[in-house]
């Protein structure tokens, strides 16, 4: 069978980092063709996230896969990004560099991948979605030009981690999550991995220390110690513990069907004009709005499955670390 084509759109970030740890794998073993990386202002800027996202493939010694730098700022809200959380480049106490180009414009990415790859392209957006709304917002384009569209974003009748109500790649850019899914339909749903679960996917020490032999003499696992520890002292200083939560690791597992999850069928709606409630995800378990559905709201996942499913994808790069 082919392998199905993934564009990734993300901001790494930390846990972008792993997610892109993982999809090199699965690229490396030919369950997947990672075709593009693209990438949003978040966590740090557009940038500096397509640098980290090119730095940390090229430590997995993935080399060819095109990555570009999006959309500079969200699509109405100002820029805000968090070196609190993930250190002042995005990677915790590294500071990634690399020659490749990332200032290819990504919508010229987005559009060659369609392009080639129709309806089978599989979307994962594990950043805000301000990429993917500016081009649903040119007209031409709607969310079937993907097989797949699968978001980490929002916290569904749960609290927020940026504010009491909202998660934060929502409330980084409101407008884009409340277009994205104003475009969803009941013909192609966007999959949304919620806060619910994806913070149960939690790395501690032990779990680095595992991860890191998992990975042998790939040349990324030097690396994460200092990396992860940054993510290890924000989280404990935040009252979490001394561990890390992995959203979009498990997000990207969720989307390619690599682990077992559930999901309800629902309407995701955003806020995006309240300054007090701004990013707040919304689900209409019970039909109030009357619209139809949009979504599939993944409710919970196998997470020791899905860390045994990490390992292997990083005993893949380590098998072929060794054979270069």
């Amino acid at each position: 069978m082919t392998p199905p084509p993934v564009l990734l759109d993300c901001d790494p970030g930390i846990d972008d980092a792993l997610a892109l740890i993982y999809l090199a794998g699965l690229h490396t073993r030919g369950d997947i063709r990672l075709v593009g990386v693209t990438t949003t202002a978040g966590n740090t800027t557009t940038r500096r996230t397509a640098v980290n996202a090119a730095w940390v493939l090229a430590r997995c010694g993935i080399t060819d896969v095109p990555v570009a730098a999006g959309r500079a700022e969200p699509l109405k809200a100002p820029l805000v990004t968090t070196p609190e959380t993930h250190g002042e480049h995005g990677m915790g106490y590294v500071t990634p560099t690399v020659d490749q180009d990332v200032d290819t414009h990504w919508e010229t990415l987005w559009d060659k991948v369609c392009a080639e790859h129709g309806e089978s392209l599989q979307l994962i957006v594990t950043g805000p979605c301000t990429n993917l709304a500016a081009w649903l917002g040119e007209g031409s384009q709607t969310t079937a030009a993907f097989d797949s569209v699968t978001i980490m974003g929002g916290a569904v009748l749960y609290q927020g981690n940026t504010t009491p109500t909202a998660e934060w790649n929502f409330w980084v850019d409101p407008d884009a999550a409340k277009d994205v899914f104003a475009q969803a339909s009941p013909e192609l749903p966007v999959t949304l991995a919620p806060l619910n679960v994806t913070e149960q996917m939690l790395l501690d020490p032990l779990g680095l220390e595992t991860l890191i032999a998992a990975l042998g003499g790939t040349p990324i696992a030097a690396d994460l110690p200092e990396i992860l520890r940054f993510y290890f002292e924000f989280h404990e200083a935040t009252g979490a513990g001394y561990q890390a939560q992995i959203h979009d690791l498990l997000t990207c597992m969720i989307a390619l069907g690599t682990v077992a999850h559930r999901t309800t069928e629902t309407t995701v709606d955003v806020e995006a004009d309240s300054e007090l409630t701004r990013g707040t995800s919304l689900a209409d378990h019970r039909g109030h709005w009357q619209r139809p559905a949009n979504a599939h709201l993944v409710t919970e996942a196998d997470i020791p499955a899905a860390w045994a499913e990490f390992h292997a994808a990083a005993r893949t790069l380590a098998q072929a670390a060794a054979s270069r």
